[in-house]
């Protein structure tokens, strides 16, 4: 299914992102050396509970996970990329961790992602792979706007994230959402220019470029969600909502 929001439901959809992007914000702040994984989940449960918003995660069971996830944010700390179960697990120095967040309010979802290296040990591949998916991000939403092809955003995307040097991942990538947080049309991070559905105002657009240092295969932990690089090497993850306007792309979710 594919959603064109009209004008009272995108201003929601700004309110929802504004939501995820501040919870974001304020988790960053908060994670520290010795913060475990399991208090960020609770944190972000009561940030969504108090806003009188609904968790995306809680409740979700799709075919590629051993559903329901069960908690309200996923934690991927150094070789997890996607979908990080949370668990008993205390944030050392120098550990890259990734928060990714989906969350509805009045009918309407949004879904961001920020990685950052918690502590003072700032390694400098680990920075240099989320510094390539904030500019490969960015890239895609350039691309973005009315008329334009879904390849033309992967092909930006994918860009970036090659010239890099990284090797780059099409089963998971960004995707259409709305009253559902995960939609049609599937944006992977790589693709071919002018092919694919043709944006229209009112679209909104998960983008989410993703890498692993050194792999492009990805392997399954035991908890049957958290996704890992198959070598061990470290990732990192970005993500913001879009949506397609009359003049190119807004995103949704950055903290007010």
């Amino acid at each position: 299914m594919i959603e064109i929001l009209n004008p009272t439901l995108l201003s929601r959809a700004r309110d929802t992102g504004a939501l995820v992007g501040s919870i974001l914000q304020d988790l960053r702040s908060r994670s520290t050396v010795g913060t475990n994984l399991l208090d960020i989940d609770r944190w972000t449960k009561k940030m969504i509970t108090e806003a009188g918003a609904q968790s995306c995660y809680v409740d979700y069971a799709p075919s590629f996970g051993r559903g329901p996830f069960g908690h309200y944010i996923c934690t991927a700390v150094n070789d997890a990329v996607l979908h990080g179960l949370p668990h008993d697990y205390a944030l050392a120095d120098g550990d890259l961790l990734t928060l990714d967040l989906a969350v509805s309010l009045n009918g309407v979802a949004a879904d961001a992602a920020i990685s950052f290296v918690v502590g003072e040990t700032k390694d400098p591949r680990s920075l240099a792979l989320i510094e390539v998916t904030e500019r490969a991000l960015a890239a895609g939403i350039a691309a973005a706007g009315p008329g334009a092809r879904i390849g033309d955003l992967s092909h930006a995307i994918g860009t970036v994230l090659g010239e890099a040097g990284y090797p780059v991942n099409t089963e998971f990538g960004g995707h259409g959402i709305g009253s559902t947080m995960h939609q049609d049309p599937h944006v992977p991070n790589t693709g071919r220019p002018g092919r694919g559905y043709t944006l229209r105002p009112g679209l909104l657009l998960a983008l989410e470029p993703w890498v692993m240092a050194d792999t492009a295969e990805l392997v399954t932990d035991d908890d049957g969600w958290t996704l890992r690089s198959a070598t061990g090497c470290r990732t990192a993850h970005t993500e913001h909502t879009i949506a397609v306007t009359e003049d190119g792309a807004e995103i949704l979710t950055l903290p007010k």
